[in-house]
């Protein structure tokens, strides 16, 4: 996010914008707590994780009085058009603020979890994969070492595209993810045809939305007999430094957005679609419900072997 609110910054700066951002999302909205942002305020932070502005869960924004507050807040400092940064929650949320006011809105996708439908990847997804597989491919070095399977859980609640890329990316024999129902039986006959194979360990990477690890744990010991060891992730994954492809589309998303403001398009959410950065709907993106790729989970399948 850091990344993407400098190139906010200097471009709108370029184009003789002012700009404000408002401390710990919609909170600070509510608040009114903000500072102002300078090209040289947001020197040196492209290589930073998480976001100086800091972020908040805000449940007061849910609510009428809430999104009341947010608006005159809006209002009282003439802003024209808001950047939000995040993903479809808080696009809901700038979905819902724009019927209270007549701020436009521009949505810049920054999620791990890959999941804002309008754009093929958002801010972030690639750090965290590369996180992850740095992290796994330690990991197969000590189940190969001590002939293990190891179950490695990481981020994904609702959806399974970061499971997927991580699982592909680090030769796992199995991945799970939420928009598959996980079979048992098909998880033991795989690990089990694998061991007939000579292979005496394994990865399996499982998104956190799966919710049975400790299920596929205990049915792989059991009806294998091989060890099992769990490893969970967990936050790692949210931080460290971008990696270059997430600094680049935080850069273009951010010349988009501004873009689409200062050209009054309306409520807008940028994105990356095949291979090109254009913008959709901010209602059609928070209506819309993004795939997973079936052509990926073949592929998984295939590598697998």
């Amino acid at each position: 996010m850091n990344a993407a609110i400098r190139a906010v910054t200097r471009i709108a700066h370029a184009k003789n914008l002012q700009v404000i951002g408002f401390e710990r999302g919609w909170e600070g909205l509510i608040q009114n707590n903000f500072q102002h942002l300078t090209p040289r305020s947001v020197g040196g932070i492209i290589q930073l994780g998480g976001t100086m502005l800091h972020t908040a869960r805000c449940p007061e924004f849910k609510t009428e009085e809430g999104l009341k507050k947010a608006a005159k807040t809006l209002n009282s400092h003439k802003v024209d058009g808001l950047v939000v940064i995040g993903g479809d929650g808080s696009f809901k949320g700038a979905l819902d603020l724009s019927k209270h006011c007549n701020t436009l809105m521009a949505g810049i996708p920054a999620t791990i979890d890959n999941d804002v439908y309008g754009t093929d990847e958002t801010i972030g997804f690639d750090t965290a994969v590369n996180t992850a597989v740095a992290e796994i491919d330690k990991i197969r070095d000590t189940a190969i070492s001590h002939e293990r399977i190891f179950i490695v859980e990481v981020m994904g609640r609702q959806r399974g595209f970061l499971a997927l890329i991580v699982g592909i990316t680090v030769g796992a024999e199995i991945i799970l993810v939420p928009e598959n129902q996980c079979n048992l039986d098909n998880v033991v006959t795989v690990l089990k045809e694998n061991a007939l194979k000579g292979k005496k360990a394994g990865i399996v990477v499982a998104a956190e939305g799966c919710g049975r690890v400790s299920e596929v744990e205990k049915a792989i010991e059991e009806q294998t007999g091989s060890e099992v060891r769990l490893t969970i992730l967990g936050y790692v994954q949210r931080g460290g430094s971008p990696t270059a492809r997430s600094r680049l589309l935080a850069s273009l998303f951010a010349e988009k957005a501004i873009d689409v403001l200062c050209k009054a398009e309306g409520h807008k959410v940028v994105g990356l679609r095949n291979g090109e950065v254009s913008s959709i709907d901010l209602e059609q993106s928070c209506n819309g419900y993004k795939p997973i790729e079936p052509k990926l989970l073949k592929l998984a399948d295939m590598l697998a072997t």
